[in-house]
């Protein structure tokens, strides 16, 4: 597991994406629909329709990397609101990252 910073805003894109699209196609959703500027150093957390694939654009030193996680079993619990966007905690997203929540 990657350690998460203390601090760092991390952005959920509410409703369902598209998850065949990779980098350009999700920075394009988080500069369109949250207003956001993918490379600024927030993380931005997907959601695919099914419910058990992630993707998250996170930033680092060199530039920005795209993460893809996918639960063997189960669903990620996520905001049912399309359209807009929900921050939480990096505590929080370490939950989300073991599909506690």
């Amino acid at each position: 597991m990657i350690p998460i910073p203390t601090g760092l805003r991390v952005w959920l894109a509410t409703g369902h994406t598209d998850m065949r699209g990779g980098f350009p196609s999700l920075a394009l959703r988080v500069q369109e629909l949250l207003k956001r500027d993918a490379m600024g150093g927030s993380l931005f957390c997907f959601r695919g329709k099914r419910g058990d694939p992630l993707k998250v654009i996170w930033p680092d030193s060199q530039g920005v990397c795209l993460f893809t996680e996918r639960l063997e079993r189960g669903r990620f619990i996520w905001t049912s609101v399309a359209g807009e966007s929900v921050t939480i905690s990096p505590a929080q997203l370490s939950y989300l990252f073991e599909g506690c929540c």
